[in-house]
């Protein structure tokens, strides 16, 4: 096992990697609680959804760690799933079951392109400008999310955003786990993030502010609600409208894995050349686990940046998202326990990693300003828009005017000229009525 996952090249260890997946795995287990309740909201049947996430997650993890060893952790998207529950179901009033062929026949395609290397192709003429920028982008954007999620960073009706309130018990455990986190960081303490996870969950325990589990071991609950759904209704598919929700399914998967496998790759040192080893096996993961959780019930997959903690605390091999993915499996069994690991604990993990990964702003050239204004409309897009794939289109359809506009036109790979167009698309699709 050592040889096959080159823990020795890779200069890890075995315990260093199950940490990592450990970690990567408690960042990301909010998921199989928070799937259930966006994709309920469609009626869908929660408990269904909640193994359907479990079986899809662990599939794309065991692919991606076995077959492109990277260690990078794959479960159902969040923002996909909410336009699944919120946009199309709830708001163009499509059933959850037509919704669910949506995402069979958008899986179908993803598969399709992926065996042939048109995505791999895409992500290799990504100048490495921009790919830095994706990096430091998601950094900036999973910190967002930590301090949202943390209840340092609250919504205001007058300024947008605002600070938190201080008078609300969670989000001192917040600041709590924070202040270990950074102290343990600082001391170069091995597994920092994780043991700081581990301190928030006591803390929150003993003082209430997290609720005791109520079990040990339960079952995990049927897939029969929800199990091939998506085949019985792929007639129901036969509208310009259920054709732009594929579109849309397609469009915003295939870039939030894309810029998340980049930035964590970057992250990781994992890119050479400007380019991703192996990138094809990486995507064969995440098309293959979309197209199993359609079939099972659930919203696309895609690489999840969750990933990053695994990879803060040593992760460098496969074996990574092998743990992640066991651990996904195990999951179902041990739900009630899975319940302690809430916002407050994975918010000061993800606020570390951006730091960690905003790193990658230093290697942009910024006085090139050409280069310098995709990079940044693609690094403050992210964040501000709530969305990878956003931020990246800003970037992608501004790059082409830039470079032309300094006479640097030829430099640019033509797929980057495709990708500007596919994107003007994007934003269109994206606001079809």
């Amino acid at each position: 096992m050592s040889r096959y996952f080159q823990f020795s090249e890779l200069k890890t260890t075995l315990g260093r990697e199950s940490l990592a997946g450990l970690t990567t795995f408690i960042s990301m287990a909010y998921i199989l609680f928070v799937n259930p309740a966006v994709l309920g909201a469609s009626g869908m049947d929660k408990g269904a959804v909640f193994t359907a996430t479990a079986i899809a997650s662990a599939l794309g993890c065991l692919i991606m760690g076995i077959v492109a060893k990277y260690p990078i952790a794959i479960a159902p998207g969040l923002g996909v799933n909410a336009f699944f529950a919120y946009t199309v179901v709830l708001g163009m009033k499509i059933p959850w079951q037509t919704a669910l062929a949506g995402v069979f026949i958008a899986a179908v395609v993803f598969f399709i392109i992926t065996i042939f290397k048109l995505r791999e192709m895409i992500i290799d003429a990504i100048p490495q400008s921009l790919k830095l920028a994706m990096a430091a982008g998601i950094g900036l954007f999973i910190a967002f999310i930590g301090l949202h999620e943390g209840g340092l960073i609250v919504a205001n009706k007058d300024t947008m955003v605002a600070f938190g309130a201080l008078n609300v018990g969670t989000t001192w455990l917040t600041i709590f786990g924070l202040i270990v986190t950074i102290i343990l960081m600082v001391r170069k303490v091995p597994g920092a993030i994780f043991i700081g996870m581990v301190l928030t969950s006591v803390l929150g325990m003993i003082t209430g502010l997290i609720q005791l589990p109520s079990a040990i071991v339960s079952t995990a609950p049927s897939l029969a609600p929800t199990f091939g759904v998506a085949l019985s209704h792929l007639s129901d598919i036969n509208t310009v409208q259920l054709a732009v929700v594929v579109l849309t399914f397609l469009l915003v998967t295939f870039f939030d894995t894309a810029g998340t496998l980049i930035g964590l790759a970057q992250q990781a040192g994992f890119i050479k050349d400007n380019k991703m080893p192996r990138v094809g096996r990486a995507l064969l993961a995440d098309s293959t686990s979309m197209l199993v959780g359609s079939l099972i019930g659930t919203s696309p997959t895609s690489a999840y940046i969750e990933s990053s903690t695994g990879i803060a605390v040593g992760g460098r091999s496969g074996f990574t998202a092998v743990v992640t993915g066991i651990l996904f499996l195990f999951g179902m069994l041990f739900s009630p326990l899975l319940a302690v690991v809430t916002s407050q604990v994975t918010a000061p993990a993800l606020i570390i990693v951006g730091v960690l990964m905003a790193s990658a702003l230093k290697e942009i050239p910024w006085d090139e300003f050409e280069i310098a204004v995709p990079a940044f409309l693609t690094v403050l897009g992210m964040p501000l828009t709530y969305s990878i794939s956003d931020g990246i289109a800003l970037g992608f359809i501004v790059y082409p005017i830039t470079m032309l506009v300094a006479g640097k036109g030829k430099k640019v790979h033509p797929i980057v000229y495709i990708l500007f167009v596919v994107f003007l698309v994007f934003f269109w699709v994206l606001n079809y009525k």
